[in-house]
């Protein structure tokens, strides 16, 4: 540990990224196990992340912005409704430009027109998500090395990455074993899909470039990673999850209380 603690803020973010991107790869290497997912499994997959990511907004993100304001003599509530505010704003502005198509029965296609391949567009949206994750996970680690305790910070900001990576296993496969369905090869798919966290390692180390080198913008930054992350749940991953009979919605709806359950534990364990 006191090897990665001496690291720069953005070479841990680099390290914490490449893991959770590595997660990523992993979970869609199963594209070479299984043909297809089914929808139960899908959907336990989809509220699972839903349940680590809302967990992390608060627990990694919100609750140490709070803390942050305070300490920078800001008003704490007006500091983290901006942050959060804006992080939102900025994720639907993505959402309505960047050309991509939702996963789903009807493979809706949003941003500006464009045309791409609909394997391409499919990845694009999965890659949206993703932005978020990684920089969360790279302000984590930036605000660890202000921390007054750097090395008990950085430990917390493991967490948010173990979380992260957890949840992006699953994710993985939600994005190669559909691409699979969709036509592609295995190892094409496997490509697409483990391409879709290339973004979270670069998303990681400018976050933590960019709290390392005006904390000021700490707490903003903290919540604006939240904002962005539970923009992605409720416009995206929930809903996607719920396009099943209603009988079986309560798959979702486990696999987001299991998230949940699951982030908490690191964070208050680990944190």
């Amino acid at each position: 540990m006191d090897w990665f603690v001496q690291l720069a803020p953005w070479q841990q973010a680099l390290v914490g990224c490449g893991f959770t991107y590595g997660m990523t790869a992993l979970g869609a290497a199963l594209v070479f196990f299984f043909k297809e997912i089914k929808k139960d499994v899908l959907n336990l997959m989809l509220g699972f992340a839903s349940g680590v990511m809302i967990a992390a907004s608060f627990w990694s993100l919100l609750d140490p912005a709070i803390e942050w304001a305070e300490q920078n003599g800001d008003v704490p509530w007006l500091v983290v409704a901006i942050g959060f505010g804006v992080g939102g704003l900025f994720l639907y502005i993505a959402d309505k430009t960047i050309p991509h198509m939702h996963f789903g029965p009807n493979h809706e296609q949003e941003g500006i027109h464009s045309h791409l391949k609909r394997t391409i567009l499919l990845v694009f949206s999965i890659t949206l998500h993703n932005v978020p994750e990684g920089l969360a996970v790279g302000v984590a680690f930036g605000a660890a090395a202000n921390a007054d305790d750097p090395a008990a910070a950085a430990i917390a900001a493991i967490a948010v990455a173990l979380g992260i990576g957890i949840q992006n296993f699953p994710e993985g496969a939600a994005v190669s074993i559909p691409l699979r369905q969709e036509g592609l090869s295995r190892r094409k798919s496997f490509f697409y899909g483990q391409a879709s966290g290339i973004v979270e390692p670069i998303a990681g180390v400018l976050g933590a470039l960019l709290v390392s080198k005006v904390t000021v913008l700490l707490p903003y930054a903290l919540s604006f990673a939240a904002g962005a992350m539970i923009y992605v749940v409720v416009e995206e991953l929930i809903p996607e999850a719920q396009v099943t009979s209603s009988s079986k919605r309560h798959f979702a709806v486990f696999g987001t209380m299991l998230g949940f359950i699951i982030m908490m534990i690191l964070d208050i364990a680990l944190g």
